[in-house]
């Protein structure tokens, strides 16, 4: 009897010692993966000035696109923030004036997938702004499943993170070419390399959204690449770069429904990046000199960085521009790079 009790006894404690141990290296091996991340993670750290010049950041409400905002405000910068949700954005605004201690922070509102609003938007801005050196094409929206068309009859996901910037970017050019050397910056993905871009679908309404946004990411790409191409040609001294912030503890997850979501936030806290981590690359595009002439590439950790040669492909992308001329009404006396 005894001898049944104590190796009962021993079994449980040996099982108990393996949970810990267990525990222990999973742990262990997050906070490893956690401080890789750190220490991988490129940070711009030049001191460059950006007083007396004119930044528009779309979808800088929170993520990274607030972390870019308060960072080019710091330096000095007017900074539109163009965002979809006010109340949202009113909140940081004043983070973003608090954290600066620059009170030249506007916030408007932009919601990119309506094509009237972005040329509402637009109208305003080449009204009141004399001046435009930095545009940042930041916001992104990602759904799972929910299929969604807008007013437009586009889909949701398309429309927001390609459509509506391709005519937000055309309807700014006469500023950004008022402007010396002024600044294109789209926030892309690697998340492209899962995904590919049908030219004869290029308005997927019936497609799971969730692969939709590796689309829009692989959309962003060509479309920066085909313009820095045409603002090259017609010398018009702007630039246009793309990048891949890396994958981002943000809002962005929140689309993401149950049972997806079990777990996730243990990943994401431990393995992802940082809203302020995800902005560098961005704020570094944006203001430093060592890439004041350099357009048509792609970065990431404030580096640059390869493509895979199809998302590069001139055929396809000039294909691809001048399916979204069509898609967003493009208009004949609109500007063209």
């Amino acid at each position: 009897m005894w001898y049944s009790e104590t190796f009962s006894y021993l079994h449980t404690t040996n099982l108990v010692v393996l949970a810990v141990y267990a525990i222990l290296s999973v742990v262990i091996s997050l906070v490893i993966l956690k401080l890789y991340t750190w220490m991988t993670t490129g940070v711009y750290r030049g001191t460059t000035s950006m007083k007396g010049k004119v930044v528009i950041i779309t979808g800088c409400n929170s993520g990274i696109g607030k972390e870019t905002a308060k960072e080019l405000a710091k330096r000095g910068a007017r900074v539109i923030m163009a965002c979809r949700n006010m109340e949202t954005g009113s909140k940081a605004r004043d983070e973003i004036i608090s954290y600066s201690g620059n009170s030249n922070v506007e916030l408007m509102r932009l919601d990119l997938s309506s094509l009237n609003s972005v040329r509402q938007f637009a109208t305003k801005v080449n009204k009141q702004e004399s001046r435009l050196d930095v545009l940042v094409n930041n916001a992104g929206v990602a759904n799972t499943f929910g299929k969604q068309i807008t007013e437009d009859g586009l889909e949701l996901t398309m429309a927001t993170n390609q459509y509506g910037p391709f005519l937000l970017t055309h309807l700014l050019l006469p500023l950004l070419k008022k402007t010396a050397s002024s600044r294109i910056v789209i926030v892309a993905s690697d998340l492209y390399k899962f995904a590919k871009l049908n030219l004869a679908n290029p308005n997927p309404i019936n497609q799971l959204p969730a692969y939709l946004y590796y689309v829009s990411k692989y959309a962003n790409i060509m479309f920066s690449m085909e313009l820095a191409r045409k603002l090259e040609k017609s010398n018009s001294g702007i630039t246009c770069n793309c990048l891949h912030p890396g994958i981002i503890d943000s809002g962005i997850w929140r689309n993401v429904p149950f049972p997806l979501n079990l777990g996730l936030q243990v990943i994401v806290k431990t393995m992802f990046k940082t809203s302020e981590q995800g902005a560098q690359t961005t704020i570094y595009l944006s203001v430093s000199e060592d890439v004041a002439k350099t357009s048509g590439k792609y970065f990431k950790d404030c580096k640059e960085a390869s493509l895979r040669s199809d998302v590069i492909d001139e055929g396809n992308a000039k294909k691809y521009w001048e399916i979204c001329e069509q898609l967003v009404k493009l208009q004949p006396n609109d500007p063209r790079p």
